[in-house]
């Protein structure tokens, strides 16, 4: 498994561990992690703390140029906020663990250049079918439905 996708989804399940929604992420520059997060809307009472913005947050500040040379991993489709974020800061590439149980802003991150791969991994999606199963409010709520 690719250890970026792979420190994604040990952040998802660090999520779920402290109660939260199993959604991971890493921001990669030049093969290192700068930043990694996951889901803590929960756990911090935030509404806009996805998986992507607390690993951007913990990426800290960064040069423009820095993001533009970025792969971001998520274990999930990006919804339109985190989308919005990837192209704000020109963040070329997503590589997303999936996308069966969520599809997010994908074309529209693409009309914009952006590459995104999906990777259908089973771990994703058996984590979030799981999670959707066992506290659908809780996921209604993190989707704003």
């Amino acid at each position: 498994m690719d250890p970026f996708l792979k420190a994604a989804i040990d952040e998802a399940m660090e999520g779920l561990a402290e109660g939260g929604i199993p959604i991971g992420s890493v921001l990669v520059h030049d093969g290192k992690i700068i930043g990694r997060g996951h889901n803590r809307r929960v756990q911090k009472g935030s509404p806009i703390l996805h998986g992507e913005m607390d690993a951007l947050e913990n990426a800290g500040r960064q040069p423009a140029a820095i993001y533009r040379e970025c792969t971001i991993y998520t274990t999930l489709s990006p919804c339109s906020m985190c989308s919005g974020t990837i192209l704000l800061y020109g963040i070329p590439k997503v590589i997303v663990g999936e996308n069966q149980t969520f599809t997010g802003e994908e074309e529209w991150l693409r009309s914009r250049g952006v590459t995104v791969e999906v990777l259908q991994n089973e771990d994703c999606v058996s984590m979030m079918r799981s999670f959707i199963e066992n506290k659908p409010e809780l996921w209604n709520e993190d989707i704003g439905v």
